[in-house]
């Protein structure tokens, strides 16, 4: 094992421009990767901000009982799904709307009876926000006598759903697809090294040298240089990211596990790629 790490730098050593150009175009084909990875997360955020806007809302009639409201208050907030159930009286209604409404208030003062009826507000859990969840929650407090009626903006809810489907299925096929750019833009590279050395793997071939022992040097040589090329692609991400957030606008960073998780995918790549390549190459000797 020391033998294989001593001629895979030793290799970095005697030809460093090739070892930069690999790097090079490896953190390039991550680069893009990274960018790509931001902005998903970016949505991702602006979806969950969205979606946990999402409540159901049941005004009650005027002549609910208070007890009877109170009672359903204590049922709804032990419901799994539930995080929040709040009682908004109408007095409180009429000054939320006040608040919130400013262009209106001079109306809502000039009125002699508050239009406006006393409502349960219920915020649902992270994960519990999907339409046929929310919708079920509603049908259910819809059933209580002294609910007049139930919102929950239906369509508005489909519409965020929808979009975060589609936000999905686009971060698996444009992922996957800059994925496999970056795999074939990182075995040519690998290739490069390996073609530049085809002399030497000949003739470690003719001394009776086995397969492995030839591969595993180009494997560090893979790994290494997808490392190398993972960080490069980090760098040059977090700069863009930067300037972003600096001069356009305020974007989020990526999470540190992303962060992990993209150099350990760059040493991988790097080394699936090579051990590919050495084995195409050693296949045609």
């Amino acid at each position: 094992m020391t033998r294989t790490f001593r001629d895979a730098f030793a290799a970095f050593r005697r030809a460093p421009s090739l070892t930069l150009l690999s790097v090079a175009m490896i953190g390039l084909s991550l680069f893009a990767i990274g960018l790509f990875a931001v902005v998903a997360h970016n949505v991702r955020i602006v979806l969950d901000t969205v979606e946990a806007r999402v409540q159901v809302v049941a005004y009650l009639r005027d002549d609910a009982p208070a007890d009877a409201v109170e009672l359903a208050l204590s049922e709804i907030r032990a419901y799994p799904e539930v995080l929040e159930a709040d009682y908004i009286s109408r007095e409180h209604a009429l000054q939320i709307a006040q608040e919130e409404l400013p262009e209106f208030r001079t109306l809502f003062a000039e009125l002699d009876v508050n239009p406006l009826p006393a409502s349960i507000e219920v915020r649902l859990r992270p994960g519990q926000r999907s339409p046929e969840i929310v919708g079920d929650i509603a049908a259910r407090i819809g059933a209580y006598p002294f609910v007049e009626e139930v919102q929950y903006g239906r369509e508005w809810v489909d519409k965020v759903y929808l979009l975060r489907r589609i936000a999905g299925a686009a971060a698996v096929v444009i992922g996957g697809a800059f994925a496999t750019v970056a795999i074939v833009i990182i075995g040519a590279a690998i290739r490069l090294a390996i073609f530049a050395r085809r002399d030497e793997i000949e003739i470690m071939r003719l001394v009776g040298a086995t397969d492995g022992y030839i591969r595993r040097p180009f494997l560090v040589e893979g790994l290494v240089a997808g490392l190398l090329g993972a960080a490069l692609a980090l760098g040059l991400t977090f700069g863009t990211y930067r300037i972003i957030f600096n001069s356009v606008f305020q974007v989020e960073w990526v999470p540190d596990t992303w962060v992990a998780t993209g150099l350990a995918a760059g040493g991988i790549l790097g080394m699936i790629a090579s051990g590919l390549a050495v084995r195409r190459h050693l296949r045609d000797l």
